[in-house]
């Protein structure tokens, strides 16, 4: 995609010491978010992560702050409210909240690491109609592993059986 037929963001760098908001790659879905401070994770504990990062969306645009695939398979480090949503009329600092899932190793992330990676999506307009009743579907109201993908304690019902 061509830059003028890209959608422009307003970045407010906070800290001029770490590096701008960039895609390491050409084509990527998300940017690098960056660690503000340095600190310890111990093993199951979270911290909210400050990026140095601020932005202006435009109406009809959100931020999705998603962990970083290597850090998580690495180093069972990934984002707690995954992903956390960066509404369109916040102006504030972006924060990740990060939390370290390995039961056993503390884990260190420095000044300037790439934490998160932020993804930028249109939103659409939604009108919430309360009404009385919904329509019905095949699934209807089945939830957790009513299509057999996780363990609910009992035998998913299929089609056919």
């Amino acid at each position: 995609m061509r830059a003028a037929e890209a959608l422009h963001v307003e970045v407010l760098q906070l800290d001029a010491g770490l590096e701008p908001l960039a895609y390491a790659y050409d084509g990527d879905a998300g940017a690098d978010l960056r660690a503000r401070i340095g600190l310890t994770l111990a093993p199951g504990h979270r911290a909210l992560v400050p990026t140095g990062v601020a932005l202006a969306l435009p109406p009809g645009w959100a931020g999705f702050v998603h962990p970083r695939s290597g850090l998580a398979a690495r180093h069972g480090i990934t984002v707690l409210n995954a992903p956390g949503v960066v509404d369109s009329g916040y102006r504030g600092e972006i924060q990740v909240n990060l939390i370290n899932t390995d039961a056993r190793e503390s884990f260190t992330i420095s000044r300037g690491d790439r934490i998160a990676q932020l993804v930028i999506q249109r939103v659409e307009p939604v009108v919430f109609e309360h009404v009385e009743s919904l329509t019905s579907t095949q699934r209807g109201e089945s939830g957790h592993g009513s299509s057999g993908g996780f363990d609910t304690g009992r035998a998913p019902q299929r089609e056919g059986k």
